[in-house]
């Protein structure tokens, strides 16, 4: 029998059908769901003083745990494959644009931060991070709430069902098939136009992540700037862009990726809206 759970975590809201014959077993992985989701979300807020992320960027701690360096690592990873694309340490300009309301001021305040961005500027050794100045600033964002659906899949494989859809404010597994034996179909929203969607993907054990600016930015003066803030060199970027990948970190990770340069090569099925 199918269930839907619904909850609010990391500010987006997250919605899990599972697939499962008792319903006991189903409320428990659902109830394990949402405590894995509200963990991640207290341990990494960006914004939440009490927060192990916050205690890093505040150079309060140095210390670090085994999954935050697995994190932290593995971020690592990816700015090297996406060419410093994605970059964890964009927060060290990113709080310009929530707080600037001049584009002059803006503009030249990102230049004299941009130089302490790169994940080159943090090191871990010896469950340590370092950073190599006081300016760098770490932001785990996304690439959390990402993790945070790979750990739910995992949940869900650990109390045995079989079969789930984990929605994560569009970041997305499909674990298994639906009871009828098809595949879970995915529709990604027309960039243009919300309210329909463009085109179906149908997957199984397999995620899927869309990035798109059309529902998020800042406004600093008579300038928009997209969420997405690159910190290396700017393309003209697409409507949105989607990753189908194994897991939802690499889902997420490249199609962030590819709004800022719709040309990186990416290893896995891509769709892109120019």
């Amino acid at each position: 029998m199918r269930r839907l759970y619904r909850f609010e975590a990391m500010t987006t809201p997250c919605e899990v059908i599972l697939v499962a014959d008792e319903r006991s077993r189903s409320d428990a992985c659902a109830k394990a769901i949402l405590s894995e989701a509200k963990r991640l979300e207290k341990k990494y807020s960006y914004y939440d003083p009490a927060s192990l992320l916050h205690a890093i960027n505040r150079r309060e701690t140095e210390r670090i745990d085994s999954e935050t360096k697995m994190l932290l690592q593995r971020a690592q990873g990816f700015c090297k494959t996406t060419n410093g694309i994605f970059d964890i340490t964009v927060a060290t300009v990113k709080e310009l644009y929530r707080g600037e309301t001049d584009p002059g001021v803006l503009a030249r305040k990102r230049e004299e931060l941009l130089p302490f961005t790169g994940c080159g500027r943090f090191s871990i050794k010896k469950g340590r991070i370092r950073f190599d100045n006081p300016h760098t600033r770490i932001d785990l964002g996304g690439f959390v709430k990402e993790y945070a659906v790979d750990r739910a899949a995992a949940i869900v494989k650990k109390h045995r069902i079989t079969a789930a859809l984990i929605n994560f404010g569009g970041d997305i597994y499909a674990l298994g098939r639906k009871e009828n034996g098809e595949r879970f179909r995915i529709g990604i929203k027309d960039p243009r136009n919300p309210d329909r969607h463009i085109a179906f993907f149908d997957l199984e054990n397999a995620a899927i992540a869309t990035s798109a600016s059309y529902d998020r930015h800042y406004t600093i003066g008579d300038e928009t700037h997209s969420h997405i803030i690159p910190t290396t060199r700017k393309y003209a970027p697409p409507l949105s862009a989607t990753v189908i990948a194994p897991d939802c970190v690499e889902s997420g990770v490249y199609a962030t990726a590819l709004m800022i340069d719709p040309t990186l090569k990416v290893p896995h099925r891509t769709y892109i809206v120019t």
